[in-house]
């Protein structure tokens, strides 16, 4: 990306001159764009926005006011190392959120990917990974190197544990405190928060049929209602459920749960 013409950036904004912005960047009054920030085509920056490098954002983002993105993290450990935050294209960061760089401690990257929509006073921490199409309603704080997937749903005020996973087309209810993994497609709430089933309503709004819903209920019982270890029930999910692909994110989740999974 080459430095392009700034006639979007409001005579009231601050963006240095290193920055890179692409064709059809806007930048609002009083917004701070530092050095080491790129900006894709089309993306719009409102007003009292800050931005600090390294920082790449893709196209056709919307970064609403009062937004600090980019911003060192605040990991004790951090000794001031070039780490990144990557944001992709498509994201909605409402306002008052907070999105910090990673630490060299992890992968040195924060990731965000396609398609997010981040509300009002959402908080994403260093080394955080976030997939594409999630949503962090309100007041949502990811602590740090947190992963949350694909479709994932958490709902306002919601608190996750620092290293915890959020699979795949899951959701956590409002106010919920979560100190462990989510298993793909599950549906959470609680302090600290518990499994209530499969997230069966946002399955259908996806175009999840109806035997595969039916599957997935019955792999939800072999988790959480034989009294299976997590091991014993992966094995019988690959044994059962072999020929379900909607399966594979599931023991996927259930795989990966260093922490262990919600129950």
């Amino acid at each position: 990306m080459v430095p392009r013409d700034r006639s979007g950036v409001h005579p009231q904004a601050i963006v240095d001159a290193s920055a890179k912005l692409a064709d059809n960047v806007t930048v609002g009054p009083w917004s701070h764009i530092g050095p080491g920030v790129e900006i894709g085509e089309g993306t719009e920056i409102m007003s009292h926005v800050v931005i600090k490098g390294p920082t790449v954002i893709g196209r056709n983002n919307r970064i609403f006011q009062f937004s600090s993105v980019g911003e060192e993290c605040q990991d004790k450990k951090y000794a001031g190392e070039p780490t990144r935050l990557v944001i992709g294209d498509n994201n909605t960061i409402r306002e008052n959120c907070t999105v910090h760089r990673g630490t060299v401690q992890d992968q040195g990257e924060t990731r965000i990917g396609n398609g997010n929509l981040l509300m009002a006073y959402v908080h994403v921490a260093h080394d955080c990974v976030l997939g594409d199409n999630t949503i962090l309603a309100n007041c949502t704080t990811l602590a740090g190197h947190v992963t949350v997937d694909d479709y994932a749903i958490l709902g306002g005020g919601t608190m996750v544990h620092q290293f915890c996973h959020i699979g795949a087309h899951s959701m956590a209810a409002g106010g919920s405190i979560v100190l462990k993994d989510i298993p793909a497609y599950v549906m959470a709430s609680g302090q600290s928060a518990q499994p209530h089933g499969m997230n069966v309503e946002g399955l259908k709004r996806r175009g999840f049929g109806k035997d595969i819903l039916v599957s997935l209920r019955r792999a939800y019982k072999v988790i959480y209602r034989q009294g299976l270890t997590t091991e014993q029930a992966i094995k019988t999910l690959e044994t059962d459920f072999a020929d379900l692909p909607e399966i594979t994110p599931l023991i996927e989740s259930l795989r990966r749960a260093n922490r262990g999974i919600i129950r």
